[in-house]
């Protein structure tokens, strides 16, 4: 907007102006979206600096680093508890039984 039209707004009678919208709060399903658009070129920058020579070593790292973790997700990093060792992590699942379900899970017997 030039500056003449920023002015010629800014001296109109508060009555005349358009109201402000507020900007309404996003959802985090729609942050995720809008981010997720920018992937393409997201990847391009970090391969850009991974590649680039006037990085620091420790950015090119970082970079690359990232480049990886998008591409082939997080290594896996064992539990270490003071005692043993590894830590084993196990799974706990919640299984929900219907009544109506027979003894041997077979609807209706």
């Amino acid at each position: 907007m030039s500056e003449d039209v920023v002015h010629e707004l800014a001296s109109e009678p508060a009555a005349l102006r358009a109201p402000k919208a507020k900007p309404r709060a996003r959802t985090p399903t729609e942050i995720r979206a809008l981010a997720r658009r920018q992937t393409k070129t997201a990847l391009k920058v970090l391969v850009g600096i991974m590649r680039s020579d006037d990085a620091t070593p420790a950015v090119r790292l970082s970079a690359a680093n990232a480049v990886l973790d998008r591409g082939w997700g997080k290594s896996a990093q064992p539990i270490e508890s003071g005692e043993e060792g590894v830590e084993t992590v196990h799974r706990v699942e919640r299984i929900i039984v219907r009544p109506e379900d027979g003894v041997d899970g077979a609807a209706g017997a």
